[in-house]
């Protein structure tokens, strides 16, 4: 079950209004910065996803190494992660005011995109727009940190970068036809914000009480 809440993480994060806005000017990217064609913008987005997918697994390994570490202050790790959530989710909520989620200005030379170089934009992607995607991506590390496991921690990453990865590829061949959907999610950010928002702020509240766990493995 935590796979699939991380999964949900990230296509929420797909859809957030710092992300999404953006997707066109990525999709020119994965073209190469000229006329589309779909293997050349299929390949470009493939490479992107696998690009921060291989950052973002890292870290989640990261983080289920140092949970690993910290098993026998489980209470502690559980309030310390739930706070942080909590926070992100009050800051997605607008409650804070602070620039901390916003993306990089960095350009990236994308004449020649081939997958390589989508792979190498994907890393730069994932290190330069952490703090734009950090809230759910946050949440993520925050519960794999719990799981208190490498393995676990990496598969959660990765569920997370698929929920990420798959809506990127499928939009960058579909973008004309999802035009409409785009649309609608930009008219109903402030609900979908709310949404997300209280979403985190429940997992926060379950994270520091100490019963994600315990309602995982029920809904296991």
């Amino acid at each position: 079950m935590q796979y699939v809440i991380s999964f949900l993480e990230g296509i929420i994060t797909f859809i957030s209004p710092c992300l999404l806005p953006m997707l066109p000017i990525y999709i020119s990217y994965f073209a190469g910065g000229g006329e589309r064609s779909t293997k050349k913008t299929l390949t470009g987005a493939i490479g992107f996803v696998v690009g921060f997918t291989v950052v973002f697994t890292l870290m989640g390994a990261l983080a289920g190494t140092v949970g690993s570490f910290l098993k026998e202050h489980q209470t502690a790790v559980n309030i310390i992660s739930g706070i942080v959530v909590i926070f992100f989710g009050l800051n997605f909520l607008g409650v804070f005011k602070l620039n901390l989620f916003r993306g990089s200005d960095r350009s990236v030379d994308t004449s020649n995109m081939g997958f390589f170089s989508a792979m190498l934009f994907g890393m730069i992607f994932s290190l330069g727009w952490t703090p734009c995607v950090g809230a759910f991506l946050g949440s993520a590390l925050m519960l794999a940190s719990q799981q208190g496991s490498v393995l676990v921690g990496t598969l959660m990453l990765l569920a997370y970068s698929l929920g990420l990865g798959v809506p990127f590829i499928l939009s960058a061949v579909l973008i004309d036809k999802l035009k409409s959907a785009f649309d609608w999610i930009k008219r109903n950010y402030k609900v979908i914000n709310i949404v997300s928002g209280s979403l985190l702020i429940l997992i926060g509240i379950l994270m520091a009480a100490g019963t994600l766990g315990r309602l995982l493995s029920l809904l296991s």
